[in-house]
Formats: C-alpha cells, structure tokens, sequence
C-alpha cells in the first residue's frame, strides 16, 4: 500500500525536535509499504521554489523549502502554515497514494490532503498532536474572533471528512468526541518510547558525566526540548534558583531552543544561577538525546498551567521513561496520574517553586538503590504500555482499515 504522510514538520534523527513521524513512518516501509513523506526543510528560502527528494531508511521525503522557527510572530506562522498547505497539496495528489496520513499541528495540514481527495476515494487518517484552536486560544494566540471561529469550524471539516482520527491521548479523545465525531473513529496513539534507542549503555552516561567538566559529580535534573512560551521553562531557571537557596546544588542543564531562549538566559543571569548552577546548553540533535539522559539524575517535562495542556502528550515524557529515568512535571493530567499510580516519578507544584524544590531535595536525599527502583518502574511502563512498535501498528491498522473501507 502506498502511504503519504502529511507532516509540515518532520524531523530525522540526525535533526533536533521530535521523531514521532520518521519513527513510525520507517516502520511502515520495513513492513513493506510504499511510505512517502511530504515536509518542509524550515531553513532558508533559497529552495522554497522546487521540491527536492531523498531516501531515508526506506522512506522517500519530499521536501519543499518554506521557512519556520520558533522566534517568529504569530503572523509569520500563519504564512508558513498556508504556504506548506497552499504547495503541498499538488504534490500530495501527485503521488497518487491509496491513503493519506495527515498529521497537525498545524490545522492546515488538513487543507493539503482535502486538495489530494478531491474527486477522488482516497482516505484521509487525521492526527491530532494538540487540540487546536482551544490551546492558542487558551494561551492568547488566537485572539481575532473572525480567526477563532475559522479555526473551529477547519477543526470540523478535518473531523468529518477524514475517515479515522488519531489522538495522542484519551483526553484528547474527549475532546475530539465532543466535537460530534463518534468514538468507534478515534485511535488513541500516544507518543511513543523508542525502547531500542534509549538502551545505551551505562558507561555512555558516566562517559558524558566525565566529560562534562561543569557537572562537577553533581546530581543532573535535564530539560531536553522547545523552549516556547507555553513550555514554561521560566519555571525550571526559578527551581535552580530556589534550590541554590537551601543548599541543594544540582545541576540544572536546558537542552533546546526557540523564542523564550533569551529571556531564559537573562533571567539566569539576573537570579545568579547562569553557568553556577543552571546551563544553557543550546538545541542537540535527537540522535543525541539518548545519551543526555543516560547521565541524567531527573528528567523533566514541563509547561505553562493551562487547563488545556493537560492533554497533551509530550515526547519528554516518554523519551524519559525510554531512558530508565525518573520524570518530574509541573502540570497535571493523564500523565501526572501515572506518575502517582506508577511510582515513576515526581509531581511539581506548578505554583510553588519553593514547594517543588522541597519535592526534588527529598528525591535527591533518597538512596541511589530507591531513585534506580523509581527509574527501573519507568523503563517498565514504558516498554509495557508506550513501546513504539505497538503505537505504530496501531496507527497503521487505523490506516489500512480505512483503505480497505473505501475500496469496497
């Protein structure tokens, strides 16, 4: 079967942010289906004009140049995302596949593939990574009234005209059913551990530690990922902060970049933890990851305390329970009800710095045999509910059930 995997940003291993497309998409070619990637290179305008094609692990992406970063305003944004829908979508017919797999944010990854349906049976598999419009809503993005309800009623047409909807969680789920779609449509498909990836050897990690002249033996709590004003990491510079205070000295090391970057350093700076206790370590690619956190104490994953990010599904999450590692958070949710139910990790207060770096010291006072315990039962969940073998199949018999459907 030929699937085209819609995805304005998909990312390799050998490339910073997530893998969830290149993981599950190289999956799908080594069982033997015809997988094409549609994405954008996010770099320069110098291809913006032609579309350029490579080989990826049995993989064939499609690449068209349209510029993106994480500094840009939100108008910038909305003309990345309708320049990818506005030549995506010829590209996407072109290819001719017996489905096609959409994956947002943004929304108007869907427009693309209504362009490729169109006059045709072709099946769309829509996922759905954030619930959107209510979380720029939420955090003040998308203000426009006009805007807002454009946004809401795109979240509609996405919902009816795709024949299955993938959520990455079962809140997520909710919120999709809420929108009259019928749950027998919804996958749940988290994201996922790459079990194999994360297994590194012990001695990477101590490696990375010796080679790390700053780290100084210390304990090290990590932040590997975006660094957006809805990721919140303001809240980590103030925990390194506060720790410093009570006599606690781990290392704090933010892994990422992205528009929060320099404030991020300034307010370092000014709290006195910049390079003392707190590093900025700048974006790594993912095929680095592993190692981090094989020397990593503490894994986090945190954000602004928005209602509606209670949701989500967080590759920091799972690359930590990958890595054997305990993860703390500084929201609530599905995940923070794991964490308790699971004894994988710990529980931040998201309004109380002061309260949170009391939860860590007593993490960081525990015996090394109790903080492996809590790591070993993260690895355990891990392989036994995120393994990313499963989550792909499930994705992918979604796929092959709606291609079968159609061609009755």
């Amino acid at each position: 079967m030929r699937i085209v995997y819609l995805h304005q940003y998909f990312n390799t291993p050998n490339m910073a942010g997530g893998t969830r497309s290149y993981e599950m998409s190289t999956r799908w070619a080594a069982q033997g289906h015809d997988v094409h990637v549609v994405t954008s290179t996010r770099t320069s305008k110098t291809s913006q004009s032609r579309w350029t094609t490579t080989e990826v692990d049995g993989v064939t992406i499609h690449w068209r140049g349209v510029p993106y970063s994480n500094g840009m305003n939100g108008l910038a944004r909305l003309w990345a995302f309708l320049t990818f829908a506005l030549v995506s979508g010829p590209r996407v017919r072109s290819l001719n596949g017996d489905a096609i797999f959409a994956t947002s944010t943004p929304l108007t990854v869907i427009l693309p593939a209504l362009f490729a349906k169109f006059r045709r049976k072709t099946p769309i598999v829509f996922e759905v990574r954030d619930l959107w419009p209510e979380l720029p809503i939420a955090v003040g993005a998308l203000r426009n009234p006009i805007a807002r309800w454009l946004a809401r009623w795109l979240e509609l047409v996405a919902y009816r005209r795709s024949a299955r909807i993938v959520a990455l969680s079962e809140d997520m789920a909710d919120g999709v059913a809420k929108r009259g779609i019928a749950r027998d449509r919804i996958v749940v498909a988290p994201n996922a551990c790459d079990i194999v990836r994360f297994s590194v050897p012990a001695d990477e990690g101590r490696l990375y530690r010796d080679q790390s002249d700053w780290l100084r033996g210390r304990d090290l709590v990590v932040y590997c990922g975006a660094l957006g004003k809805i990721n919140g990491v303001e809240y980590l510079v103030r925990l390194a902060a506060e720790m410093s205070k009570g006599g606690f000295d781990p290392a704090f090391a933010i892994y990422g970049s992205g528009r929060e970057e320099s404030s991020l350093r300034h307010l370092a700076q000014e709290l006195g933890v910049l390079d003392q206790n707190l590093y900025m370590m700048g974006k790594v690619a993912k095929a680095e990851v592993p190692r981090i956190l094989s020397a990593a104490t503490v894994c986090t994953s945190l954000f602004l305390p928005i209602r509606e990010m209670q949701a989500n599904s967080a590759n920091k999450f799972f690359d930590a329970l990958a890595a054997h590692r305990p993860i703390a958070i500084n929201y609530r949710g599905w995940q923070a009800d794991l964490i308790q139910s699971e004894g994988i990790g710990l529980l931040l207060d998201p309004g109380d710095v002061s309260q949170a770096a009391t939860t860590l010291a007593d993490f960081l006072s525990l015996s090394s045999i109790d903080q492996q315990q809590v790591g070993e039962a993260a690895g355990r969940v891990g392989r036994e509910r995120f393994d990313r073998d499963m989550i792909s199949m499930r994705v992918l018999n979604a796929i092959t059930e709606s291609a079968g459907r159609q061609s009755h």
